[in-house]
C-alpha cells in the first residue's frame, strides 16, 4: 500500500473531532495511531548491505546498543515504548511513537531526534558523548543494516490495550449521567426515619439483614457537632448546658448556633484548603513567600461564614476578574490560580508554563469535577474516556493565563493588583505614616548590612541579590565585622519589618490573582507526549466530550476586561446546574467530612476506575438537595447532622462487624482521630491560650531550632510571631511547604504540593513522641497545669478532675480521678518533683489520652 493512501486510510477511521488537517496527519503517524501493518508495508525492504556496513554494526553500532540501549529495548523481560532494537523490521516498525527510523529523511528519524535530546531524550539517565551520537547517526544514515542470519522477523508486540472511549456506552456510566432526584425508599423501621437519608441508609441496612446502632448519648453529640463544624472542642460550659436542655428541639438549635459560629468557616475553610492546595510559599529551593496569599485563605472562610451559595463560589475562583460586579472578593477569589508550586528559576521556561498550566487543569479536574484530567497530557487517558484532545481543549481556557513571575520581581507585575478602596485623606496620611515607619526600620536594617558587605565575595554578592540569604551572609561576619548586639538588633528588625509588612493600611493592600496576556489568547496546540516541542493540532476550547459533546462559542471578553473571557465560559459550564459531577461531587465532599468517608471513597475520581459509590441513590438525592437549595452548603450540612444516620452512636456488635466489616452501609458511626491542626487548636483551647482573632497575615510560632536547621538556609522565611499571635488558630498559621509545623506534620498534615482530598490517618511514634517529648507540650502541659492551679482551687482532685473535664469533654468518673491523684503523687514522692512539676508531667499525660485524640 502506498504510504499516502495509508495515511487517508488512518484518517478516514478516526472519529470526526479528530480529524484534524492533512499535516497534523503527518504528526499522527509518529504519534503512534497507524497500524504497524501499515507501517511496515510502506517500508522499504531489507537492503543487501556491503561487508563494510556490516563490519560497521558489528564493531560499532552492537557494542553501543548493548552498553546503553537493549536491556529496555530488546534483551529485557519488559520492552519499554514497544520499541525493539534488536532487528531490522522490529526498528522500521518502531514502538508507541511511531516507526524509529525514517528511511525517507534519516535525519529527522525519532531514533535520531531521542539520541540528540530534541523531544524524547534517550538514554534517559544520562545523554550519549558525541562520538557515539554521530555513531548511531551514521547507522541510521546507512539505513540500519543488520548482518544477514540476524532475527529479522520479530513478532510485533502485543497490541496495547485501548484508552476508553467516548460512546453511548461509557456516558451511560453513573457519574456521567444527569442527576435526577430519586424516589425516597420504603422501609419497615420507619420509626428511625427523621428524613430521606436515613430511609437511603436503612434500606440497604434492612437488604442485608443488619440494624443501625443505637443513638449517641447528649455528651458524644455535642463533641462530635463542635468538632465537625468548628475543629474546636466544646467547652464544659457548654457541654453542661446541652446536657442539662430537656426541650425537643435542643439538638436542632446546637447545630444552628454552630453553623451560625465564625469557626465554621475556619474549619469548613481547611478542608477546603486541603483540595485546592493552598500554602503561602513556593516550594522548590529557596520556598519563597507567595505575598498576599492569606487574602485568599480569609475569602474562602468569609465565603462559608456568609453561606455563599457553592455555584458562585466556584465562578469567582475560576473567573471573578471577569465577573460583573465581583470586586475585589472577585479578584481575590483568583488567587486560586496562583497557589500551586513555582520554580523560580526553570531549566526550560516554555516546560515550566506548561507544568504550571497542567498544575491547573488538574485541579480544576480534579476538584470540581471529580475527573483526573490530567492524566490525558501526554497520551489518551489510560482509564477514563478523556482523549488527549479534551486535556488541550480544557487547558485553552487558561491559554491567556501569564506565569506567576519570574526570579527578580516579576511576580508583583504579575500576580498582584491594587484593591479597589476610598481616597479619603485619612486613608492618605495612614500610608504616609506607614511608609515613614517603614522606611526608617529598612534605613536601619542596611546601615548594619554596610557593614559586611565590602567584605563579601563575587558569589556572594549575587547570592545577596535574593532577600531570604542576607540573613545567612550578615551572620558568616558575627563578631569579626558586625557585633553580637547589632546582630540581634538586626534579627529583631527582620522581625519587624516582617511584621510591618504584613500590617499595611488597607489602602496599600494588594490581591494575589490571575492576569492574562490581554483579550487574545495564545494558541493551543495538542503536545506529543505532552511536549511543548512537539506541537501537533491547533485546538480550541472544549468542554469534556464525555460529558458535553457540543462545542461553546466564546463570546468577546467584556469590555474594560483585559482577558480573554474564555475561563468564565468554563466556570459557567461547571457551576451550570446541568453538569452532572460538580453536584454530586460536592455533595460527596460534605459527606465525607461529616462520617469520615464519602459515599464515593475516591472523592477526587469519579471516573471509571473511581470506587463506585456504596448509595448511589442517596447521592443524587443530596446533589439534588444542594442544587434546590440554592447551592447553600449549610442547608446541606443541617440535613445530613440531623439525620438519625448523623446521630448512630460508633458502638459496633457482632453482625455488623461479620457481614459490614469496613462499614460501607453506615450501620454506625466511624470513629476518627481528630487531624493535626485540630489536635494543636484543642491543645490552647484546653488551657486557655488559644487566641481566636481571625484573617491576616500568616502567624509565626516557635519552630524547635534543630527543625529549622533542615532548611537549605536554616530559618530563613520563618519569623518571630508575638506570644499571643503564636496561640492562633492553625488555619492562620504561614504554611511553608518545606517547614510544616512539627506537630501537624507529625499527625499525617496534606501535602500542599498538588490537591489532597483525604487525610491519611497513620499510626508512627513520632506521634507518641511529639505528644509526650517535644518542647511545645511540655510548655503547654505546664500552660494547662497553672490553669487548673488557678480555676480548681488547692485540692488536687479538683485539679485532676478539672484536667480531665477539659480534655475530654465530659465528667470524668471517681476512678479515673483516684488514678491521677496516685500517679501525681507518686511523681512527687518517688521522683523529687515540685507539685507544679508533677500536675504539668500529669498534664502532659493527658493530652496523650486516646479520648482527647480520637472522635466518637
Amino acid at each position: 500500500m502506498p504510504r499516502d493512501r495509508s495515511l487517508r486510510a488512518v484518517v478516514t477511521k478516526l472519529p470526526p473531532a479528530a480529524a484534524w488537517p492533512a499535516a497534523a496527519a503527518v504528526a499522527a503517524l509518529l504519534w503512534g495511531v497507524v497500524s504497524t501493518q501499515a507501517v511496515c508495508q510502506g517500508a522499504e525492504p531489507a537492503a543487501s548491505a556491503s561487508p563494510a556496513d556490516n563490519q560497521f554494526y558489528e564493531q560499532q553500532v552492537q557494542p553501543l546498543l548493548k552498553q546503553h540501549c537493549l536491556r529496555c529495548h530488546g534483551e529485557g523481560k519488559k520492552i519499554e515504548g514497544g520499541l525493539r532494537l534488536t532487528s531490522r523490521s522490529s526498528v522500521l516498525r518502531g514502538g508507541d511513537s511511531g516507526p524509529a527510523v525514517d528511511l525517507d529523511k534519516p535525519m529527522s528519524s525519532r531514533l535520531v531526534e531521542a539520541i540528540n535530546y530534541r523531544d524524547l531524550e534517550m538514554p534517559p539517565k544520562d545523554k550519549l558523548p558525541p562520538d557515539k551520537i554521530a555513531v548511531l547517526t551514521r547507522w541510521v544514515e546507512l539505513k540500519i543494516p543488520f548482518p544477514p542470519g540476524g532475527p529479522e522477523d520479530e513478532p510485533a508486540p502485543p497490541p496495547k490495550k485501548k484508552s476508553p472511549q467516548v460512546d453511548e456506552q461509557n456516558r451511560n456510566f453513573w457519574s456521567f449521567r444527569h442527576v435526577v432526584r430519586p424516589p425516597v425508599p420504603q422501609v419497615k423501621g420507619a420509626a428511625w426515619v427523621r428524613n430521606p437519608i436515613d430511609a437511603f441508609i436503612l434500606s440497604r441496612l434492612e437488604q442485608v439483614g443488619l440494624e443501625p446502632a443505637p443513638a449517641a448519648s447528649k455528651q458524644v453529640l455535642i463533641r462530635r457537632a463542635t468538632y465537625d463544624l468548628w475543629g474546636l472542642p466544646p467547652s464544659p460550659e457548654e457541654v453542661a448546658a446541652y446536657t442539662a436542655d430537656d426541650r425537643p428541639d435542643a439538638y436542632e438549635r446546637l447545630v444552628d448556633r454552630l453553623l451560625a459560629s465564625p469557626h465554621y468557616g475556619e474549619r469548613w475553610g481547611r478542608h477546603w484548603l486541603d483540595l485546592v492546595r493552598y500554602a503561602d510559599t513556593n516550594s522548590y529551593e529557596r520556598d519563597s513567600a507567595k505575598p498576599y496569599s492569606w487574602g485568599y485563605r480569609d475569602y474562602v472562610i468569609r465565603s462559608l461564614n456568609e453561606d455563599k451559595p457553592y455555584d458562585r463560589f466556584v465562578r469567582e475562583q475560576l473567573a471573578g476578574d471577569e465577573l460583573p460586579g465581583a470586586g475585589n472578593e472577585g479578584l481575590i477569589a483568583t488567587g486560586f490560580y496562583r497557589l500551586g508550586i513555582w520554580d523560580d528559576e526553570p531549566g526550560d521556561a516554555e516546560q515550566a508554563r506548561y507544568d504550571e498550566l497542567d498544575d491547573i487543569v488538574g485541579t480544576v479536574g480534579q476538584v470540581f469535577l471529580g475527573l483526573t484530567v490530567n492524566c490525558a497530557r501526554c497520551h489518551d487517558h489510560k482509564l477514563d474516556p478523556i482523549p488527549q484532545r479534551d486535556y488541550y481543549r480544557m487547558l485553552a481556557f487558561f491559554g491567556g493565563i501569564t506565569r506567576y513571575g519570574t526570579r527578580k520581581g516579576g511576580v508583583e507585575e504579575a500576580s498582584l493588583r491594587p484593591l479597589k478602596t476610598d481616597a479619603q485623606g485619612h486613608n492618605q496620611a495612614e500610608v504616609a505614616a506607614y511608609r515613614a515607619r517603614f522606611a526608617k526600620v529598612n534605613d536601619r536594617i542596611k546601615q548594619i548590612e554596610a557593614l559586611a558587605q565590602p567584605d563579601f565575595d563575587s558569589v556572594e554578592k549575587d547570592e545577596f541579590k535574593i532577600d531570604l540569604n542576607h540573613q545567612r551572609l550578615i551572620q558568616k561576619r558575627v563578631p569579626r565585622l558586625v557585633s553580637q548586639t547589632l546582630y540581634d538588633e538586626y534579627l529583631q528588625l527582620m522581625d519587624t519589618r516582617e511584621d510591618l509588612r504584613n500590617s499595611e493600611p488597607p489602602a496599600m493592600q494588594k490581591a494575589l490573582c490571575v492576569t492574562e496576556v490581554g483579550r487574545t489568547a495564545r494558541d493551543t496546540f495538542i503536545l506529543l507526549r505532552g511536549s511543548p516541542k512537539a506541537p501537533l493540532a491547533k485546538v480550541e476550547p472544549g468542554f469534556l466530550s464525555i460529558v458535553e459533546p457540543s462545542s461553546p462559542t466564546i463570546p468577546p471578553a467584556p469590555a474594560g476586561v483585559n482577558t480573554t473571557g474564555r475561563r468564565s465560559m468554563l466556570a459557567n459550564w461547571i457551576a451550570g446546574a446541568e453538569n452532572p459531577l460538580t453536584a454530586r461531587v460536592m455533595a460527596n465532599r460534605v459527606w465525607q467530612y461529616h462520617f469520615g468517608r464519602g459515599l464515593v471513597r475516591s472523592p477526587n475520581n469519579f471516573g471509571l476506575q473511581g470506587t463506585a459509590p456504596t448509595h448511589s441513590e442517596l447521592l443524587d438525592y443530596l446533589a439534588t438537595e444542594l442544587v434546590a437549595g440554592g447551592w447553600r452548603l449549610k442547608s446541606l450540612h443541617r440535613t445530613i447532622m440531623l439525620s438519625s444516620a448523623y446521630r448512630m452512636s460508633s458502638a459496633a456488635n457482632a453482625a455488623g462487624l461479620a457481614r459490614d466489616h469496613d462499614n460501607d452501609l453506615f450501620w454506625r458511626f466511624d470513629m476518627r482521630r481528630l487531624e493535626g491542626e485540630e489536635i494543636r487548636d484543642s491543645i490552647l483551647a484546653i488551657n486557655g491560650t488559644l487566641n481566636l482573632k481571625m484573617g491576616g497575615p500568616g502567624v509565626y510560632p516557635i519552630i524547635p531550632k534543630a527543625v529549622l536547621a533542615g532548611q537549605s538556609v536554616p530559618g530563613a522565611g520563618w519569623h518571630s510571631s508575638s506570644p499571643a499571635d503564636r496561640n492562633r488558630r492553625s488555619i492562620y498559621v504561614h504554611q511553608k511547604r518545606s517547614l510544616p509545623l512539627p506537630l501537624v506534620e507529625s499527625f499525617d498534615a496534606a501535602d500542599a504540593d498538588g490537591t489532597c482530598p483525604v487525610r491519611f490517618a497513620s499510626t508512627q511514634p513520632t506521634q507518641a513522641l511529639s505528644m509526650l517529648n517535644s518542647e511545645m507540650m511540655f510548655e503547654e502541659a505546664g500552660t494547662l497545669a497553672a490553669f487548673v492551679e488557678t480555676h480548681a482551687g488547692p485540692e488536687l482532685r479538683d485539679r485532676v478532675a478539672m484536667a480531665l473535664r477539659r480534655a475530654m469533654q465530659r465528667e470524668p468518673v471517681p476512678k479515673e480521678i483516684d488514678r491521677g491523684v496516685r500517679l501525681i503523687e507518686e511523681f512527687i514522692a518517688r521522683h523529687q518533683l515540685t507539685p507544679h512539676e508533677a500536675l504539668r508531667r500529669y498534664c502532659l499525660i493527658v493530652y496523650s489520652l486516646d479520648e482527647f485524640v480520637y472522635l466518637d
